[in-house]
């Protein structure tokens, strides 16, 4: 038994929902992407800690960043955030050989008020999914309350990404989807397990593409996306959100 998992990954996700606050209250318009990769590569190295993305081969950055039709793995350079845009930050961290992995979509600046519950809505549907992720429930039942809060207010479900397992690598088995799969129901979660459970959506299509720069996956009609992801125990006592901000 790994005796270090659970300790490690508890104090890693304190590390880094605090990094996550610190990026959020600095992504102003105005901002660069350089910049806030800049701040997220300081923050993370200043306790010891290693960017996780950067051990993903071909990616050298410690974030991923999108706003607006862009849902994720955007590259952190030549970006500028404007007014009323809706960014997206991806961000995770290394503590004591464990990754950790969070993502969040806020407005920067005013926005349409649809825009305020397209996001509002995407969070508690997260929150609603993640207090699926019990002992002996099964990746079906996380998935399935995703999808189904999605639809009923007719938002666009991306099917082509999931989320995962997490632990000694980023990216470990299971894949955790946004819609329900009936062979899901044979994957039962156990205690101990560490999920990054993310909900992917847009407002209009549910189709993504990969953009020019190979990395980027952005809505094929341009409309709005988000995302939200958490970094969560498995508990005898119910799910722990490690990377909960305070």
């Amino acid at each position: 038994m790994d005796t270090q998992k659970i300790p490690s990954m508890i104090e890693g996700g304190k590390r880094l929902a605090k990094v996550k606050r610190a990026l959020v209250d600095f992504t102003k318009p105005g901002v660069t992407f350089e910049e806030i990769e800049a701040l997220a590569q300081k923050s993370i190295r200043k306790t010891g800690d290693v960017p996780s993305f950067s051990t993903v081969k071909g990616y050298d950055w410690a974030t991923c960043i999108m706003i607006n039709e862009e849902l994720c793995h955007g590259i952190p350079v030549d970006g500028v955030i404007e007014k009323g845009d809706i960014v997206t930050i991806d961000v995770g961290l290394i503590h004591n050989g464990y990754h950790l992995d969070t993502t969040t979509t806020f407005a920067a600046g005013d926005v349409a008020p649809d825009v305020l519950d397209f996001l509002e809505r995407g969070r508690k549907i997260l929150d609603a999914s993640i207090a699926r992720a019990t002992v002996g429930n099964s990746v079906y039942g996380i998935s399935h309350e995703m999808e189904s809060g999605l639809k009923k207010y007719g938002y666009g479900v991306v099917r082509q990404l999931t989320g995962h397992g997490i632990g000694k690598e980023l990216h470990m088995y299971p894949s955790i989807p946004c819609f329900a799969q009936r062979a899901d129901k044979r994957i039962i979660l156990e205690e101990g397990q560490t999920l990054a459970i993310e909900v992917m959506y847009t407002m209009g299509s549910p189709v993504v593409v990969e953009a020019e720069d190979g990395w980027t996956f952005v809505t094929d009609d341009d409309s709005l996306s988000a995302m939200f992801e958490e970094t969560v125990l498995v508990s005898k006592d119910g799910p722990k959100i490690l990377t909960a901000a305070e």
